[in-house]
């Protein structure tokens, strides 16, 4: 299985501000996650170009896989995204002809009367060498480019739409097939969310160390969080447990055993450990 490193950015004063909360970038992550690829970092900034810019530059020489961008393409002013990337890239942005004729395919599949003037026309201008990706749901295209870093790595860089449900299906549609490719068919994974009750954090510690140290790192994963204490002074935990990896039957043999472990230094440490629906 290769190891795909992927970094998010997320784009859009809106979401620095609070006025709109940010579920893009968790929904990637859990995407991106469950198809096999790891979500290195993600990042939100706002619709200026020299942060866009900057933002890419950092992505490219931490020599990641892919870096999937979300927000800035439409027709407004601060709709900055692709100039921010050509920036980044040192290259121009050009009128593409295929992504103009996705914006008619768009217009006419909403029943839109429309003209293509300059504004429209913004969303076909592209970074030179991009790929257009028809917007199934939205107008504005994507956008998908490889470049190379400092080191001549390829790095892929897809700019989606911001709006929820068009970077939704963009992203299923056209971008997880290639993501499959990358990872590989062969690849499962088993999620799941417990609570731990009446055993606190630094006493679970050395058993999830255990625990962890006994599987390869990027077969697991185990993360605690405290949810306070019941009415009568016991602390509450949730704990997530992730088994992962190419064979199905190791995958879930491997998460058998974690509960199991689990739940028996649990009981001796006189707590109990429940799964949440």
């Amino acid at each position: 299985m290769l190891s795909l490193n992927v970094e998010i950015l997320c784009i859009g004063d809106e979401l620095l501000s609070g006025l709109v909360l940010n579920t893009n970038s968790r929904w990637l992550s859990r995407r991106i996650t469950e198809i096999g690829g790891n979500v290195k970092r993600s990042t939100v900034i706002g619709d200026e170009i020299c942060d866009i810019s900057s933002a890419i530059r950092e992505s490219l020489a931490r020599e990641i896989d892919w870096l999937v961008i979300s927000g800035g393409l439409g027709p407004t002013h601060d709709d900055l995204t692709l100039e921010g990337v050509s920036t980044a890239l040192g290259v121009e942005l050009k009128l593409d002809d295929k992504a103009i004729e996705m914006l008619k395919k768009s217009y006419e599949r909403l029943s839109l009367d429309y003209q293509l003037n300059e504004i429209r026309l913004k969303m076909a201008r592209m970074p030179f060498g991009s790929i257009p990706i028809q917007n199934p749901i939205g107008i504005a295209p994507s956008v998908l480019i490889e470049t190379a870093s400092r080191n001549s790595f390829r790095i892929k860089i897809a700019c989606l739409p911001g709006v929820p449900n068009e970077m939704k299906s963009v992203f299923s549609t056209s971008i997880v097939p290639l993501l499959r490719n990358l990872v590989g068919a062969k690849f499962h994974i088993i999620k799941a969310a417990f609570e731990i009750m009446g055993v606190g954090e630094s006493t679970l510690n050395p058993v999830l160390v255990k625990i962890i140290s006994s599987s390869p790192p990027s077969s697991i994963y185990m993360k605690t969080h405290p949810k306070g204490y019941t009415s009568d002074n016991k602390p509450r935990i949730k704990i997530q447990i992730v088994s992962k990896g190419e064979d199905k039957n190791n995958v879930e043999m491997r998460y058998r055993d974690i509960v199991n472990s689990l739940t028996e230094e649990v009981t001796k440490l006189k707590g109990k450990l429940s799964l949440q629906i």
